[in-house]
This record gives C-alpha cells, sequence and structure tokens, in this order.
C-alpha cells in the first residue's frame, strides 16, 4: 500500500508545502566545499546563519543559497576530467 493512500485512509492530511532542507555542519561543508573547521569559524564570528539543536549545528538550505547569494559566492565549478 502506498504511503499517500495510508495517509488518506488514517485521515492525516497531506502536507500542504515541502519542509525545508535541513544540513549538519558536514552536509553543509560538502555543500559549500570548505573544511567542516571554515563552517564552525563562520559560526563563531556570527558570519554564517545557522541554529542549533542540543549541542548540534543546523543550516536551513534556502538560507544558506540566500547567504551566498547576498556574498556574491558562486558554486565551485566541477573538476576537469583529463
Amino acid at each position: 500500500m502506498l504511503r499517500a493512500n495510508r495517509l488518506r485512509e488514517n485521515n492525516v492530511p497531506e502536507p500542504k508545502y515541502a519542509l525545508p532542507r535541513v544540513m549538519t555542519v558536514r552536509e553543509l561543508s560538502a555543500y559549500l566545499r570548505v573544511h567542516p573547521s571554515t563552517i564552525y569559524k563562520l559560526l563563531r564570528r556570527g558570519e554564517l546563519p545557522g541554529f542549533r539543536i542540543g549541542t548540534d549545528w543546523r543550516f536551513n538550505a534556502e538560507v544558506i543559497d540566500r547567504w551566498c547569494l547576498e556574498r556574491n559566492m558562486k558554486p565551485a565549478e566541477e573538476p576537469h576530467s583529463s
């Protein structure tokens, strides 16, 4: 049985909007192609938008994308294959 059908059968409404993608420090460092220590450095300086869940940092992908655009940051180019 499909999950959507199961939700409807239990009278639980389907979400009306997509939930924001939330990244960990490791995921964000891979996304921005920087070392995790760079992420922590930016957090200490108050330069990177993020929030804590307990002792762990989390980052909203849409907020990070806007943060990059505001700083005229462009995604790293894919390495050229030889």
